[in-house]
């Protein structure tokens, strides 16, 4: 089959022929229909995010596709079900905390790099090899809507940490960086879960500009001045009423003030969620006030991905309408322009736009 191979960090990835590869027990093959191209694929691909990704591999991180194969273990899905391929890839024998890998993208820890010697070519070609459980149903589609439903995968990050933090309708959100992919991801999900209101701080002001166009007057803009007491006085004065939660979605370039300034915006018992990339290339510490947190019962938790069981309850959220996958503007490449993709996807880089690859 064609792939994309990565065969050293900062090389173009080369398109070639490779072996198909063949499945055994517990593992579904998938025809790649569309791959989605993250923004910062070339990070990754330059070795500057330091990803454990061991080369040459064929890279790229969960895709949607078609059913070809199916193991002798399955027993619902068939050949030509769409599904979405989950790029995460537990290990099934460390219940409570299984080892984790991000199949075509990075690993966690010893466990998740052993896991990834085995499950560690991604949905850059024509065809990829995942766990039964990986390959999730999303029922019928038009195959020209394939790439849209990419946006799957930057959804399920953003409603991993919705559900970590137990959101609910009637609640009101803080998104910090809300005008990055994942951030407003989180926006689209949180109104769509029943959220009273979303605060959407920000420097951008025309993408500010542009949520609040879509989402109406539940979105709450915020403009950000740097100054920190000026930004949480300004983000608490914005929200209808005390801000329940906060999930922070800022990149590894942002500053932990940024951060600190919108979590202490918290209620009393508010909680705060952390999926994003502060400190990972050095900088302050996030430094919350011990006092201030045991006094107000804050919550502060960290959350990578998402459970498994998550994914069933997004794809519900986009059947019942919910949900508007139109809201995202695809831009696709044939796998032959793969290193053209990831340059596209760096440059497009923003709310409400894909990058995807169709093998």
């Amino acid at each position: 089959m064609k792939a994309a191979v990565l065969h050293e960090f900062g090389m173009p990835l080369s398109v070639e022929q490779v072996i198909d590869p063949v499945i055994g027990t517990g593992e579904v093959l998938v025809d790649v229909v569309a791959a989605p191209v993250l923004s910062y694929s070339g990070e990754i691909l330059s070795g500057a995010r330091r990803y454990l990704l061991p080369t040459p591999v064929v890279p790229g991180a969960g895709a949607i596709g078609r059913v070809r194969t199916v193991g002798p273990d399955a027993t619902r899905l068939q050949p030509g079900d769409w599904v979405f391929c989950d790029p995460t890839v537990r290990a099934r024998d460390g219940l409570p905390a299984p080892d984790i890998t991000l199949q075509g993208a990075s690993a966690r820890g010893e466990g998740g790099q052993k896991l990834q010697r085995y499950f560690r070519d991604g949905t850059f070609a024509a065809q990829v090899r995942v766990p039964t459980e990986n390959a999730a149903p999303i029922g019928m589609i038009d195959p020209a809507e394939a790439g849209r439903w990419c946006a799957v995968g930057a959804l399920l990050i953003a409603y991993g940490g919705l559900l970590a933090m137990d959101f609910r309708p009637g609640g009101t959100l803080l998104v910090s960086g809300a005008t990055g992919n994942f951030g407003s991801s989180t926006v689209a999900l949180a109104l769509a879960m029943g959220a009273r209101c979303v605060v959407a701080p920000g420097r951008n002001i025309a993408v500010l500009d542009d949520l609040r166009q879509r989402f109406g007057e539940r979105l709450v803009p915020v403009r950000l001045t740097g100054d920190a007491d000026t930004d949480t006085a300004a983000m608490r004065a914005a929200a209808p009423g005390s801000i329940d939660a906060v999930q922070d979605f800022l990149p590894p370039s942002a500053a932990a003030a940024v951060t600190r300034a919108a979590i202490m915006t918290l209620r009393q018992g508010g909680r705060a969620v952390l999926m994003g990339g502060v400190g990972m290339m050095g900088g302050e510490d996030l430094a919350l006030p011990y006092p201030w947190i045991m006094r107000n019962l804050i919550t502060v938790r960290g959350q990578w991905m998402y459970d498994a069981a998550a994914i069933p309850g997004l794809v519900g959220l986009i059947r019942s309408g919910l949900l508007d996958l139109r809201h995202w503007a695809v831009t696709a490449f044939p796998l032959d322009d793969a290193n053209a993709a990831v340059a596209n996807a760096a440059a497009q880089a923003g709310p409400f736009r894909l990058t995807v690859l169709k093998p």
